[in-house]
Formats: structure tokens, sequence, C-alpha cells
């Protein structure tokens, strides 16, 4: 790991949304201990200042406030926080998601599948929308969280959830080309399977109450550790440049993808995984 003195994090500013626990937690933490200014956001107030007490016990360089990213409104005046309390803003993680569960779409409630749309590409074209603006006049690189089905793949029972990360691919390549000849990389990180509170009691269709356990077998065989997904995203952040811009960075891997094949042959083998 960079240590902060010799890393290129070191007294940038980075928000982060969604980064109150999670994925974006493990972002903004490994950004914190290679010296970055560290803005962190979420919905909920009490997470927000139970993260922030959590930063400073820590000694890092930490403020944060409440955020929906659907509107545009509050993701302007977190952009603005960053740059009254550090004085900058260089770096924006578009973190904030929420899963489907594991539903055809068909079961789904019509006002749960607007949500999962809003939250996770709305917001993440508003934050860009929010944000480019000031980057095109003092450079910055922002970050869009990518996920199953960002190579537009089909993802049965999750389909509303990976046609927004195939989206988010798509609109991470096109914003790069749009700045193309500013000091602006825009890229994606995707994290992969990881065991956090994403894949706790999420929904499952009735009809599909028999495969309610095949998400433990998944992460069994396509895991990736939390740890690992703050390390490699900051490290992604480090060597952003405009020459990196429209970038898509996986967690997995060759290797780690050739052991979740076998490993999830294996739980089929034997039964594990549910079948329609």
């Amino acid at each position: 790991m960079t240590t902060p003195s010799r890393s290129t994090l070191a007294g940038k500013t980075v928000v982060i949304t969604g980064s109150t626990k999670g994925i974006g937690r493990a972002i903004a933490q490994e950004c914190a201990r290679r010296g970055a200014h560290i803005v962190v956001s979420s919905r909920t107030q009490s997470d927000v200042d139970s993260t922030l007490t959590n930063f400073e016990r820590n000694g890092w360089n930490v403020s944060g406030m409440t955020c929906d990213v659907v509107e545009f409104e509050q993701l302007e005046r977190l952009r603005e926080h960053a740059i009254d309390r550090w004085g900058a803003l260089d770096i924006w993680v578009s973190n904030a998601g929420i899963s489907q569960g594991f539903q055809a779409v068909d079961d789904m409630d019509p006002a749960t599948i607007a949500r999962v749309i809003d939250i996770d590409l709305t917001g993440a074209a508003l934050s860009a929308r929010a944000v480019l603006p000031h980057f095109r006049g003092h450079g910055g690189i922002l970050m869009n969280l990518a996920g199953r089905g960002y190579r537009g793949d089909a993802t049965p029972y999750t389909a509303v959830y990976a046609a927004t990360k195939t989206a988010v691919t798509s609109l991470t390549k096109s914003l790069a080309k749009e700045n193309a000849d500013k000091d602006v990389s825009v890229i994606a990180y995707v994290p992969g399977m990881v065991d956090t509170d994403f894949y706790s009691d999420i929904e499952v269709s009735p009809r599909l109450k028999h495969r309610a356990d095949d998400w433990k077998w998944a992460l069994d065989a396509f895991g990736v550790p939390l740890e690992l997904c703050g390390t490699q995203a900051a490290d992604a952040l480090e060597k952003a440049s405009p020459s990196t811009s429209g970038n898509i960075y996986s967690t997995l891997g060759f290797w780690r993808t050739v052991r979740g094949i076998i490993r999830i042959s294996r739980h089929r083998r034997a039964g594990r995984i549910g079948k329609d």
C-alpha cells in the first residue's frame, strides 16, 4: 500500500457519495490513510456523524454532510461544502447505490424500479452535472462505481440494477470523450461482489425462494474482500490522468474470475445452487 507521504492523493480533497458504510466507506478510509481530505456523505445524519467520529479518532482529515444523490441541489451543496471546508475539490467518487435484490422485473414494485434507476444511474449523471463544470476549470477526477452487468451481459433477476451499471459504463466513456480536451479524467471502478449490507436481507421474488441462498455461494466463488476494494479504487485514483480517462477498472481480474468459475461450477454440481 502506498504511504501517505508518497501518495499522489495526499492533500487532495475527495468527495465520496454513500460513504458511511460498505464499499464507499472502504474507499474513503483508504484515501484518508493516504493523506487525502475526505468528505463523506449519506442520506442519514446519524450515519454521517458516526463515520466522522470514527475517522477523526484515527486522526484523518474528514468532514461530511447528508446528501441524497437524486436531489441536484443537495449535490451542489455537497460540492460547495468540500470547496469551502478544504479549499479545493479534486476527486469525486459516485458510489451511492442500492440493490434490486433477486427479483424478476414483473415481481418488483414499480416504485422500487424507479428508485433503483434514480439512485444508481440518475444519481451518477446528476453528480457528473454537479462537478464537471468545476473540474473543467480546475482539473479533477470523476470516478463512477459500476457493477454486475457493466459489460452489457445478461443478468437474470438483477435486470434493473445491471441495466443501470451498463448505462454507468456508457456514461463514463461518453463523459471521457466529452472532456477529452480538458484536464479531467472520468473513470469507472467495478468492485465485484463484496460481502456487505448490500447483500443482507435482500428482497427475493416468491418464485425464487428456493434460490434465496444462491448469493451465499456466488459470494464464496466470486467474493472480493472489502479492504481490497478500497485499495484498488485508491490505486486507480492515484493513476488517473486525462490519458486514462474512459478506463474501466475491475477488481476481479483474470485469475480471480477463473477461480470463481471453478468454485461456482462445484457448487452447481453439489446441488447447492437452485434451478428455475
